[in-house]
């Protein structure tokens, strides 16, 4: 493991850039709130996506692959799933829609991130697999007079929290319920919200100490994150809209149900993607998915690759707001492009790429150093173990295609060949050896070997 760099990461709950310390460095953990699965992602879910798949890389190399317990959930609940099912499957039992559903939302979401370069999550746990533990918490918090029932419901007392609302930093009085179902006149005071609401037949429902019903939003990630982290854990992350209710109402679930005094010791936050300059809307005509951008030339009459989405998102600090558009897209395209193929080898990334991760995820120092690390291993053959380290680091290291070995080694020898020819001064027949290669589609790059000053040449297959 390569020498420990102290980590710094802007915690949204104390609003201020923290040393990052471990509640136990063996087992680092991480949750994050993932996909509402009743439709393919957009490209503003792509961000959380990426931004704590960057984190969890850091982390793995900082303490180890074996050593970071990451959960992404996945949301297969929700009114907006309930309303698709029946539409898409109206002639089937509501559950069954539902899974057909959900299911083939969720591949969509986990195909779609891995072609932006993420890594799988150490778990990704469905809510509707945790319901016996959100019905766990939700009596505790009965018992403990943090709850209490109502008109069909389980709703949580938030005048019954002293500290409420230490994430958004908004007073009692001015809270909104914000839960995905009505907001209606039983509650004790406007803030609270629903824990267990009942179902009707055409709504999907878990048998619980209530009646026949499903749970609401907040409660999933508290039951989630309890299972698979423990009561109290190191990050938790999610998109800038979050804070409040959802993150909110997490923390109050989870502290009052486990005495804690705190949910997760680090808070951090994305922020918001527009398309074009505009808040993304269906209404505005700018709403795309990540699978559009892959496949479909709805966003500037091409697809794009998924390296070059993941270098667009990177490109700006993850706190900072995007404008995702064609013209920053073009601009990391032409960027990646310039950068060389290489394969891992056991190097340690450059320390200037490391150093500007650890400081609050500052991918903009980090790609800015990597790029220059890209030019001087184009020059250097020498430098190209550390660059891959490096680009690996952030997901974004450039793969060689794979070709056939017939063919590999006929242009192996065309270049050898072609190194011959300058040896010998003999240009004009060493530029047509580079010509039929370009025709080949191969980008050659000449170089000095470090030690020996001599000429060398490596060759990729044009992106």
């Amino acid at each position: 493991m390569a020498t420990e760099p102290q980590l710094k990461f802007y915690n949204t709950l104390t609003r201020e850039k923290v040393d990052f310390q471990p509640i136990d460095r063996n087992n680092v953990r991480m949750y994050v709130c993932g996909p509402t699965v009743y439709d393919f992602a957009h490209i503003g879910n792509a961000r959380p996506a990426i931004v704590f798949d960057v984190l969890f890389r850091l982390l793995r190399h900082v303490y180890g692959e074996s050593q970071v317990t990451y959960v992404r959930n996945i949301t297969d609940v929700d009114d907006k799933i309930n309303a698709r099912a029946l539409r898409d499957h109206p002639g089937l039992p509501l559950n069954d829609a539902i899974r057909l559903v959900t299911e083939k939302t969720e591949r969509q979401y986990r195909e779609d991130t891995t072609a932006l370069g993420c890594l799988e999550p150490t778990v990704q746990p469905r809510a509707t697999d945790n319901i016996a533990e959100m019905i766990a918490i939700i009596e505790t918090l009965i018992e403990k007079g943090h709850a209490y029932r109502a008109a069909g419901e389980v709703l949580f007392d938030t005048k019954s929290m002293a500290d409420y609302g230490q994430l958004s930093k908004r007073n009692l009085d001015e809270q909104q319920a914000g839960a995905r179902v009505a907001v209606d006149e039983h509650k004790k005071s406007p803030g609270d919200f629903v824990l267990w609401k009942l179902s009707n037949e055409n709504e999907p429902g878990w048998e619980s100490p209530w009646g026949r019903g499903r749970p609401g939003w907040h409660i999933e990630c508290s039951a989630m994150s309890g299972r698979y982290l423990g009561d109290l854990f190191d990050i938790h992350g999610g998109g800038l809209d979050l804070i409040f209710p959802h993150h909110e109402n997490e923390i109050a679930q989870s502290r009052c149900a486990h005495g804690t005094h705190a949910m997760a010791n680090v808070w951090m936050h994305n922020g918001f993607v527009q398309v074009e300059g505009r808040k993304m809307s269906k209404s505005e005509g700018n709403f795309v998915t990540i699978h559009e951008l892959l496949q479909t030339d709805k966003l500037g009459g091409r697809t794009w690759p998924g390296e070059v989405l993941r270098l667009a998102m990177l490109m700006t600090h993850y706190r900072e707001p995007i404008d995702f558009s064609v013209k920053r897209l073009e601009e990391a395209e032409r960027l990646i492009a310039k950068w060389p193929a290489a394969d891992l080898s056991g190097a340690a990334p450059d320390e200037t790429v490391l150093a500007a991760l650890g400081d609050d995820l500052n991918t903009v120092a980090a790609i800015q150093a990597l790029h220059a690390l890209a030019q001087a291993a184009n020059a250097d053959a020498s430098l190209l173990s550390v660059f891959a380290a490096s680009a690996d680091l952030l997901g974004l290291l450039p793969k060689k295609a794979e070709i056939d070995e017939a063919v590999v080694a006929e242009i192996d020898t065309k270049v050898r060949q072609r190194l011959e020819l300058l040896k010998a001064k003999n240009f004009a027949e060493a530029d047509k050896l580079r010509e039929e290669l370009t025709a080949m589609g191969i980008q050659l790059k000449d170089g000095k070997d470090a030690a020996t000053s001599e000429r060398i040449t490596t060759w990729e297959i044009k992106r």
